[in-house]
C-alpha cells in the first residue's frame, strides 16, 4: 500500500481537474431541470412490470422442482437462490437471472462438487433444450466461479446458475437495505446499468462491466459528493455483514444524503466527469473503496487491473477484476463519448430526445412533456419505486409463446385483472380474489404511471423498506418464504461472518391463471407440482 500522502497527493490532482471540466459545463437551471425530466422518463420506462418479477420468481421455483428431480426430497437437496440484480431489485427486461444451487452445511462447497452439480443441471438442462423448453445450454467451469448459462425461451430469461454463491446472496441483500438510504441510488444504478447494457458493456463474459461493478461505482460516487449521500459501508459492516444488523443500521442513516439536493441529472454528469478522469489513475494503484467511501491506493502485485473497484464484503478483492486492457478502452470510449453528449445537451447542441437515444437507446425514449416545470410535487409522488410488490410498468420485451397466450386468453387475463381491481368475478382462474386478498395483499395496485417526470429541486431522500425477513414479498416469493425458520450458512470474508438464508422455495403461484410464461412451466413435473405446500413443510 502506497503511503497516505501519495494518496492526498493525488486526490487534489484530480480535484483540481475535476473543477476545471466542471467549468466547462453549462449546468444552467433550465438545462438541468430539461435533463432531469428526460432521465426520470427514461426511468420509468426502463422499470419492470409485475410480470417481469412473476417470470424470475417463477424460474426461481421451476429450478427448484428441477433440483428435487435430481437429488430427490431430502434433506441433503440443495435449494436454488436467486441474488444479483432481480435481488437488488436493480434489474430490467435486458437483465440475466443469477441464482445459487445451496446444500444445507456450514462448509464450503469444494470446487470438484461445485463442478460435479453443474454437470447435473447441464444434462437436465440440455434434455430440456432437446425438448424446445430452454436454449444456448453452456457450462462454463473454468471461470472463476463455475456457471451453467441457460435461457428460457418463453420469457426470453437469460439464467446463470452457479453453486454456494453465499458472498454474492450476502451482497445482494446488503445493496438492496442500502438503497433505503436514498431514492437516488437506486435511480443511477438503474440509469448506468441501462446506459451499458445499450452500448454492450456490461457482461463479465465479454470482460466488461457486471452489474455488481456498475452499482459499486453509483455508490462510490454518491460516498464521495460533496456533501456525501451515501455513508462509507464500514459504518453499516461494522459487525460484518449480517443482514439484520446491516438493515438496522440503515435506519439510523436515513436523513444521511438530506444535505445534498443534487438532481439526479447534475449526479448522472458528474459521475460521467468522474469516471472520465480517473481513466489513467487505474494503473497508479487507483482503487475504489466503499468500505472507505474514498479513493485509496492498493498495490496490485503482480496483476496489474484495468479498473479496480474495492470488494466491500471482502476487501481483497477487486469486484471489476475480469475487465480486460482492450475492453477499458472499449469503456472509456464509451464514457468519453456520452460524456461529450451530453456536455453537447447541456450547452444547446442536441435535442433531449436524441440524447435519450444515443444514450440508452430508442426504446428509452418518451414525449411525455419532459421539460415542463408544472406539477412537479404531484409527479415527482408518482415516480415509481423500484421495490415490490407492484414494480412500474415498462415495455417488455416477451417471447413468442407469451405473446400468443395474451391473444389466445384475453377474457382471462381480463378477469385477472379486474379480480385484482375488486371489479371482476369472485372467482379468478380457480383463485377466489377475497382469498387473494387475504393471503397476498400487497398484490393491491397502488401504482399510477406518471403522465410527465419533470425535475427541480426534488426532495430525495430516504425509502421505507421492511425487515429483512419479508422484505420483497414478490421478489422472495419464490425463493423465501418468512413463515419458514431459516437456518443461517455462515461463511468467511475479511469482515468475518457473513450470513444467508438458506430456505426452501416454492409458493403456490397465484398468476398461473393468467398464463404461463416459461416454456419450463410446460415440463412435466407431476410429483412436485401437484402439491406446493411440499416446499412448505420441509424439516430442516
Amino acid at each position: 500500500m502506497n503511503s497516505a500522502s501519495n494518496v492526498k497527493d493525488l486526490l487534489k490532482e484530480i480535484e483540481k481537474l475535476q473543477a476545471v471540466e466542471l467549468a466547462k459545463i453549462k449546468f444552467t437551471p433550465a438545462c438541468v431541470t430539461e435533463l432531469d425530466g428526460f432521465l426520470c422518463n427514461a426511468y420509468v420506462r426502463q422499470c419492470p412490470k409485475p410480470i417481469d418479477y412473476h417470470s424470475r420468481r417463477d424460474l426461481i421455483r421451476i429450478f427448484n422442482v428441477i433440483a428435487k428431480e435430481i437429488y430427490g426430497n431430502n434433506d441433503s437437496s440443495p435449494v436454488v437462490e436467486g441474488y444479483g440484480s432481480f435481488v437488488m431489485d436493480m434489474f430490467n427486461q435486458k437483465s440475466d437471472l443469477d441464482m445459487s444451487i445451496n446444500f444445507n452445511h456450514s462448509i464450503r462447497v469444494p470446487r470438484m462438487k461445485m463442478i460435479e452439480t453443474l454437470r447435473k443441471f447441464s444434462k437436465k438442462l440440455l434434455k430440456l433444450q432437446r425438448s424446445g423448453h430452454v436454449t444456448g445450454v453452456e457450462t462454463i467451469l473454468s471461470a472463476k466461479v463455475p456457471i451453467v448459462k441457460v435461457t428460457d425461451r418463453g420469457t426470453g430469461v437469460e439464467c446463470d446458475l452457479s453453486v454456494d454463491n453465499r458472498d454474492g446472496i450476502a451482497k445482494s441483500h446488503i445493496i438492496h437495505a442500502v438503497t433505503a438510504i436514498d431514492e437516488r441510488f437506486r435511480m443511477l444504478s438503474f440509469l448506468m446499468k441501462s446506459w451499458a447494457q445499450e452500448h454492450n458493456i456490461n457482461s463479465s463474459k465479454d470482460r466488461t462491466l457486471n452489474s455488481l461493478s456498475i452499482v459499486s461505482l453509483v455508490a462510490f460516487h454518491l460516498q464521495t459528493c460533496n456533501p456525501p449521500i451515501l455513508p462509507p459501508f464500514a459504518a453499516l459492516l461494522q459487525e460484518g455483514a449480517d443482514l439484520a444488523y446491516v438493515t438496522k443500521v440503515v435506519q439510523t442513516y436515513s436523513n444521511y444524503g438530506k444535505k445534498n439536493q443534487d438532481s439526479l441529472a447534475k449526479l448522472f454528469v458528474t459521475l460521467f466527469v468522474k469516471l472520465a478522469l480517473v481513466e489513467n489513475y487505474w494503473q497508479k494503484g487507483f482503487c475504489a473503496s466503499l468500505y472507505e467511501g474514498s479513493w485509496i491506493l492498493k498495490s496490485q502485485g503482480r496483476r496489474s487491473y484495468s479498473i479496480s473497484i474495492e470488494d466491500f464484503t471482502n476487501r481483497s478483492e477487486n469486484v471489476a477484476r475480469a475487465v480486460g486492457i482492450e475492453e477499458q478502452k472499449m469503456i472509456y470510449t464509451c464514457i468519453h463519448n456520452s460524456l461529450n453528449q451530453i456536455k453537447a445537451f447541456l450547452n444547446g447542441q442536441m435535442q433531449g430526445i436524441k440524447l435519450m437515444g444515443l444514450l440508452f437507446g430508442k426504446h428509452s425514449v418518451s414525449t411525455l412533456s419532459i421539460g415542463s416545470t408544472s406539477n412537479i410535487n404531484e409527479n415527482m409522488q408518482n415516480l415509481p419505486i423500484m421495490q415490490n410488490p407492484l414494480p412500474p410498468p415498462k415495455k417488455r420485451r416477451s417471447g413468442e409463446r407469451f405473446e400468443e397466450s395474451q391473444t389466445q386468453q384475453p377474457s382471462n387475463r381480463n378477469n385477472f385483472v379486474q379480480g385484482l381491481q375488486g371489479t371482476g368475478p369472485q372467482h379468478v382462474g380457480g383463485v377466489q380474489r377475497e382469498t387473494l386478498f387475504n393471503t397476498h395483499t400487497s398484490f393491491v395496485p397502488s401504482y399510477k404511471p406518471p403522465t410527465s417526470i419533470p425535475s427541480v429541486n426534488h426532495s430525495y431522500g430516504p425509502r421505507t423498506i421492511p425487515s429483512p425477513y419479508n422484505m420483497n414479498p414478490v421478489a422472495f416469493e419464490g425463493s423465501y418464504n418468512p413463515s419458514i425458520q431459516s437456518h443461517f450458512v455462515p461463511s468467511q470474508s475479511s469482515l468475518g461472518s457473513i450470513g444467508t438464508s438458506h430456505q426452501q422455495a416454492g409458493a403456490p403461484n397465484i398468476f398461473i391463471a393468467d398464463q404461463v410464461h416459461s416454456q419450463l412451466a410446460h415440463v412435466n413435473h407431476n410429483q412436485y407440482r401437484g402439491d406446493h405446500t411440499f416446499y412448505n413443510h420441509r424439516n430442516h
